[in-house]
């Protein structure tokens, strides 16, 4: 069993930065895929960026590609995503989601944190 508990979300203004974790409990953190969704209002959860288990590996939606980063500190039990060039469509509820190893199914998710980008 893995529980997920994610901060960093806020309210920020567009071209700002913010940075979220995820902070994971449950061992063998390593031997999970960590990914970033996002949900905004009345539109369907979404993929953001995930990064392997293994941690070589890191893929982004394009329409975040260039501005947000994902990385992991397995010693910490923490994933990050750090969003740059923020704008005001990148508003939402972040989520935070783990998957074991190369499962297809993301099986753990976090209660999520609001990112709120103004114009």
């Amino acid at each position: 069993q893995v529980q997920l508990v994610e901060s960093g979300g806020g309210l920020v203004q567009a071209g700002g930065s913010l940075r979220l974790s995820c902070a994971a409990s449950g061992r063998a953190f390593s031997s999970y895929t960590m990914g970033w969704f996002l949900q905004a209002p009345g539109k369907e959860r979404e993929f953001v960026a995930a990064i392997r288990w293994s941690g070589g590996g890191r893929i982004y939606a394009d329409s975040v590609k260039g501005r947000f980063t994902i990385s992991r500190d397995n010693a910490k039990n923490t994933v990050y995503l750090q969003m740059n060039s923020l704008k005001p469509e990148d508003t939402a509820v972040y989520y935070c989601a783990a998957r074991f190893k190369d499962s297809p199914k993301y099986d753990y998710w976090g209660q999520g944190t609001q990112v709120t980008v103004s114009s």
